[in-house]
C-alpha cells in the first residue's frame, strides 16, 4: 500500500498530531483548491486533505450502526515492547504538546484502553484513540507465543 488518505477539518492540527505519532512531512501539495500533504514514519504513510467548509465527523467508533472508514490500524510489533506502557508515554508526550501548543494540539483521548484480543491462534495487544478530527486509530501488538 502506498498512503492512506484522512481528510480533516484543520491540516496544520493534524500534521501536529501525526509528528506526535513519529511521522514527518514528506511533500506538500494541493489537491485542487485544497491543502495537503504526504508524511512518513516508521508506521508508514499517510496523505492528509484539508476539507473546506467542513462538516461534523461521525463517530463510527461510539455508534455501533455506522457503516464505512472505521479505523486505520498501526502495528507496533517491532516498534514498542509492551503497548501500555508506550500508550502512556505518548500521552504524556500529548499533554506536554498541548500546554506548548494549545492552540494546535489537544490531550490525547484514549478511546479503548490497552486490552489483549484473541484473533485465530494469535494473542494481540490492542489500544485505540482519537486522532486531531475524532476519528479512531488503532494500534496493535502481536504477542509472543506462551509455550
Amino acid at each position: 500500500m502506498h498512503h492512506a488518505s484522512i481528510r480533516t477539518a484543520n491540516i496544520h492540527s493534524a500534521i501536529a498530531f501525526y509528528e506526535q505519532l513519529g511521522f514527518a512531512i514528506e511533500e506538500r501539495f494541493t489537491a485542487g483548491i485544497t491543502l495537503a500533504c504526504w508524511m512518513k514514519g516508521d508506521l508508514g504513510r499517510i496523505e492528509l486533505l484539508q476539507v473546506p467548509e467542513p462538516k461534523p465527523a461521525t463517530d463510527p467508533f461510539g455508534d455501533e450502526h455506522y457503516v464505512g472508514y472505521y479505523h486505520l490500524s498501526f502495528d507496533l510489533t517491532e516498534v514498542a515492547t509492551d503497548l501500555p506502557s508506550w500508550l502512556e508515554a505518548l500521552k504524556e508526550q500529548f499533554q506536554q504538546a498541548s500546554q506548548e501548543y494549545p492552540d494546535t494540539i489537544r490531550p490525547l483521548q484514549v478511546l479503548l484502553a490497552p486490552t489483549q484480543q484473541i484473533i485465530g491462534d494469535r494473542v494481540y495487544e490492542v489500544a485505540f484513540i482519537a486522532d486531531a478530527d475524532g476519528m479512531p486509530l488503532e494500534f496493535i501488538r502481536h504477542l509472543p507465543a506462551v509455550s
